[in-house]
């Protein structure tokens, strides 16, 4: 599989509003958030699920954004400023070492992995971050591009996420995305 990074100019591309006809985030993310939850959203790019975490959440939650490129948070966070939730959002750069997260350690509700695995180079770092950031019997939404990511690198992913501790609960229907439902026992 190959590992490339998403430009941060096509990051404007993603966040665009038309998205929403085909993947509407509170659609997707509704049946796992609540309000006051600490939410990890690594590879958030320009925030196209972030301000709609961030108002799931509500005013007593969190939206930890994480990415590697110093322009798409800085568009995420404008995104939202404009939409009135940016006290909500923590957005961080990540580290060539990996997320950067040990401070939450045992702290997240609820993790979005959302078109972001396929372009790490060490998932088995990722998904053992991710781990360690979630509580007990919290959740990732696990979801890759039907066009990027082929049925067998899907479930090459998967088995990486269940040998760092998660197990599969559940396959959801998201348009144009091969996606599963982690948890950490």
């Amino acid at each position: 599989m190959a590992h490339r990074v998403c430009p941060w100019w096509l990051g404007y591309l993603l966040a665009s509003p038309v998205r929403r006809w085909l993947q509407d985030p509170r659609e997707i993310l509704s049946p796992f958030i609540a309000e006051g939850m600490t939410v990890l959203e690594p590879g958030p790019g320009m925030g196209f699920f972030t301000v709609d975490l961030a108002r799931l959440v509500g005013e007593r939650g969190k939206v930890v954004a994480v990415d590697i490129e110093p322009r798409m948070l800085d568009g995420l966070r404008q995104r939202a400023r404009k939409r009135g939730v940016l006290d909500r959002v923590d957005a961080r750069l990540a580290t060539a070492s990996g997320l950067g997260l040990h401070d939450l350690d045992g702290r997240v509700d609820f993790a979005l992995a959302f078109a972001v695995v396929h372009e790490l180079p060490d998932q088995a770092r990722f998904f053992a971050d991710l781990h360690a950031a979630l509580k007990p019997g919290g959740k990732v939404l696990l979801a890759e591009p039907r066009g990027h990511v082929t049925e067998p690198e899907f479930r090459a992913s998967l088995q990486v996420a269940t040998s760092a501790g998660f197990h599969v609960d559940g396959e959801p229907a998201i348009r144009r995305s091969r996606s599963a439902v982690l948890v950490k026992p």
